[in-house]
């Protein structure tokens, strides 16, 4: 099972400088434990010490945020399509 993961710029150090990654799971969770797995420190830059997605993170799974779905136990298949976003701050 092979999904397709988008690194922000900010996370691209963890990942040797690559936009996009290739991780297995059938759940957020799982999919974020095999990146770690691949690419060490990803994971604590997503999720809290509580293992709940980080408040200013958004992962969305096909262009939806994971938040109003399940969560880290979503589900996601082969050919699903994850993104990491950072929140940007800022005003006038």
């Amino acid at each position: 099972m092979a999904i397709s993961v988008r690194i922000p710029t900010p996370l691209r150090k963890l990942t040797d400088g690559k936009a996009e990654v290739d991780a297995a799971g059938s759940t957020i969770q799982e999919l974020f434990d095999n990146l770690e797995s691949q690419h060490a420190g990803i994971k604590e830059k997503v999720f809290d010490d509580e293992g709940e997605i980080r408040r200013f993170i958004i992962v969305s799974l096909n262009g939806e945020d994971v938040r109003y779905i399940d969560g880290a136990a979503t589900s996601v298949s082969d050919g699903d399509e994850i993104t990491i976003v950072p929140a940007i701050a800022g005003g006038v």
